[in-house]
This record gives C-alpha cells, sequence and structure tokens, in this order.
C-alpha cells in the first residue's frame, strides 16, 4: 500500500513541505512518485520516517541521522539503538522537570507587594536544558535548524549557555506576566515577544508566514506545548496568542 505525502504529513505530524526537504537531501525519498508529480510513500519509507522522528526529537540533526540510517542493517538492532536513547532522554526530561519545579516553587514565593525573587543558586535555572531542543522544537523549520547550527558553530559553549538562560528567562518571564493577568497583546508582553522575534533575525530573515507557523506549534508541536505547560498552565496558547498579535500589528 502506498501513501501520499499529504497523508504522510497528516499520520505523521510532519509538514509536506519538511518531507519535501528530505527527499531533496537524499534522507527519505519516496517510494515513487506518480505521474502527477506526487509523492507516494510505502510501509518501508513510514518506518525510516518513524526512526527520523525518534533521532530528531532526541536532538540528533540531519547529516548525522543521515550516517545513522546509512550505517545500519538490521532494523531490529536500530530500534534497540533507539530505545537507549529515549531511555536517556527520559532521564533528561526528568532532570528538566525538577528544573521547572524549582522555578515554580521561587515564583509561588513571589512576595505580594511585587518585590522580584531570589533565587539561592540561579545555575539551577539550567539543568537538563541544552541548545538540542531548539531543534527538536523547530523540527518542522529545517532552513531555520540549520541556520541555528551555523550560528552556534561559531560560539562558545559560554556563550551558548549564555543564549539558552536568555532563553529560560523569557519564558519564566512571560509566565510572570501571564499571572499577572497581563493580555497577549499588551506592551509588557509584546516588549518581550519582540525580544524573541529580534533574536530569530540574527540567524536568518523569517516571513511573516514562518513566524506564524512558529506561533501555532507552541501549541501544535507536543514537545514545545509541553515545555510551557510545565512552566505554567496555559502559557504554551499564550505565547501563541502574543506572536500572533505581534506579527498582526508589526508584521503585516
Amino acid at each position: 500500500m502506498a501513501w501520499p505525502i499529504a497523508e504522510v504529513a497528516r499520520m505523521s505530524g510532519v509538514t509536506a513541505r519538511t518531507l519535501r526537504h528530505y527527499d531533496e537531501i537524499g534522507l527519505l525519498p519516496p517510494a515513487r512518485i506518480g505521474s502527477n508529480g506526487h509523492r507516494y510513500y510505502e510501509e518501508r519509507q513510514l518506518l525510516q520516517l518513524q526512526q527520523i522522528l525518534v533521532l530528531r526529537a532526541l536532538g540528533v540533526g540531519l547529516p548525522e541521522i543521515a550516517r545513522i540510517l546509512g550505517d545500519q542493517v538490521d532494523e531490529l538492532d536500530a530500534l534497540r539503538g533507539h530505545h537507549r536513547r529515549l531511555v536517556t532522554e527520559r532521564d533528561r526530561l526528568d532532570a528538566l522537570a525538577a528544573t521547572v519545579s524549582r522555578t515554580i516553587a521561587d515564583l509561588e514565593h513571589l512576595r505580594k507587594d511585587g518585590t522580584p525573587m531570589t533565587i539561592n543558586r540561579p545555575e539551577n535555572l539550567f539543568e537538563g536544558i541544552r541548545p538540542a531542543d531548539v531543534d527538536a522544537s523547530l523540527r518542522d523549520f529545517p532552513e531555520h535548524i540549520e541556520a541555528t547550527r551555523r550560528a552556534t558553530a561559531a560560539m562558545s559553549p559560554e556563550e551558548i549557555e549564555a543564549g539558552q538562560r536568555e532563553r529560560t528567562a523569557r519564558m519564566i518571564h512571560l509566565a510572570e506576566l501571564l499571572a499577572a493577568g497581563h493580555p497577549a497583546d499588551a506592551e509588557p508582553v509584546q516588549s518581550t515577544i519582540d525580544e524573541e522575534y529580534r533574536m530569530l533575525g540574527t540567524l536568518r530573515p523569517v516571513p511573516v508566514e514562518e513566524y506564524l507557523a512558529i506561533a501555532r506549534s507552541c501549541t501544535e508541536n507536543d514537545r514545545w506545548s509541553a515545555a510551557y505547560e510545565a512552566i505554567a498552565p496555559g502559557l504554551a496558547a499564550y505565547q501563541r496568542a502574543a506572536m500572533e498579535a505581534y506579527a498582526a500589528a508589526r508584521l503585516t
């Protein structure tokens, strides 16, 4: 049985644009191309796509995935390897969950008069957070991932860590604004979103359509949504609404 690219995109949650990109770079060619020019995939391609998505979720880059898929012979051995990686990722997520729990506890201890919180060990904010998380959350935007890789290749570990700290701090700040009752289009929220947009722009120009697609990923990408919701319930939808308001007011 063969499935058209649109059906494979629906089943897997990967955009047809990404599937075409995987074909273009030789990572996942379709089983055949019909006379109408449409790509069709069979069971073997679906299994390979599953492996690709597991490895992407684990933060493995496309060139490394191509090497892994090219080297593997036995599918069972490959699945065992993926299982080991998933167990490792589970442990990393446990560490991240503990980090977020500590942050929530700190936020809950904010004084009623608005005095900023004091964190005894600020380095605890970043345990379990790695640059690979960016790749995983942007897996449907391969061009942006590659731009991120080019940028980080020229950065020191300290600079990469600083960038992670800034991103985490903005997520926590948005959670504070949400808890304080600020609408998504309020100036303090939009100021934070503007910082995020400018950071995206340092990597590559982001068309408004792609920016809106990234906004939708806040709630539609399970991994990304879970990261926001772990910080504060409703934060994923709040981030998306804020980005959509920013696009409507400043990008169109």
